[in-house]
């Protein structure tokens, strides 16, 4: 029979494998910076030339990187979840928006009902403070910051439903979201009525979530991208109208 003895692992195997780990399940992100070596090999407890040994595995494997001067960052895993060509043609019709909103509908409607029952209680401080923060944006009217955060309140619902598969796939389509490749989000977020209302379906959301009510979380986050849905729609249907009554003008104006 091929046994063999078993092998105590290399200190700096166990300290990759943490690192796999913290890169996988989205705590550390993309582009973030490691602590310094020193301060890092205290952390985990190992020698230098252990984590040394652990970065420059990772490196290998393409999940870390160094920059000169600057230290090793985590690097861009996400890339994207789609081809340049592709995201030109996203940009491009109105089918794909309509399409990427129902998506989000689906895949976030059930981000939340599992939320309400895997996300730890720092998961749900995180959610609370980022809504906090969309709260004080609003009283500022910062179209800008809204949007921002409306990002970030999304994406920690994703972090918080705990699959790993999810988040770095939303983490991708997120990030087309906040370049406006599907649409401007400042626009909706400039119109006071509608940031009013977008404002109390966050709170819905949040509120469904700290409450830890699967049901009713699942259906404010539908509720929510029905409405985002709606008012994209009215908002091409009054660009079409003006656009037509202005080609309506320039023809009286030949004429």
């Amino acid at each position: 029979m091929p046994f063999q003895k078993v092998q105590p692992e290399k200190l700096s195997a166990a300290v990759t494998r943490q690192i796999e780990l913290l890169i996988l399940r989205g705590i550390l992100r993309p582009g973030e910076r490691l602590p310094s070596e020193r301060e890092l090999s205290e952390r985990l407890g190992v020698s230098r030339p252990s984590l040394r040994e652990a970065i420059a595995s990772l490196q290998d494997k393409g999940l870390l990187t160094t920059k000169a001067g600057a230290g090793i960052y985590v690097a861009d895993v996400l890339g994207s979840a789609f081809s340049e060509a592709l995201v030109k043609l996203f940009a491009s019709h109105d089918e794909a928006v309509f399409d990427y909103i129902s998506f989000r509908r689906d895949m976030e409607g059930l981000a939340a009902e599992r939320a309400t029952r895997l996300a730890s209680d720092t998961d749900l401080r995180v959610i609370q403070t980022i809504f906090d923060k969309m709260v004080t944006a609003h009283s500022k009217r910062d179209p800008a910051d809204e949007a921002r955060l409306d990002a970030d309140f999304h994406l920690a619902i994703i972090e918080a439903s705990h699959n790993v598969v999810m988040l770095h796939m939303m983490r991708s389509m997120y990030q087309l979201l906040r370049e406006g490749v599907f649409y401007n989000r400042r626009v909706m977020f400039k119109q006071r009525t509608t940031r009013d209302t977008l404002l109390d379906q966050h709170r819905a959301i949040n509120d469904a979530l700290q409450g830890r009510d699967p049901v009713a979380a699942r259906k404010a986050v539908e509720a929510h991208l029905d409405y985002v849905r709606a008012s994209l729609s009215d908002q091409q249907k009054a660009e079409q109208n003006e656009q037509i009554a202005l080609q309506r003008f320039e023809h009286e104006k030949e004429r």
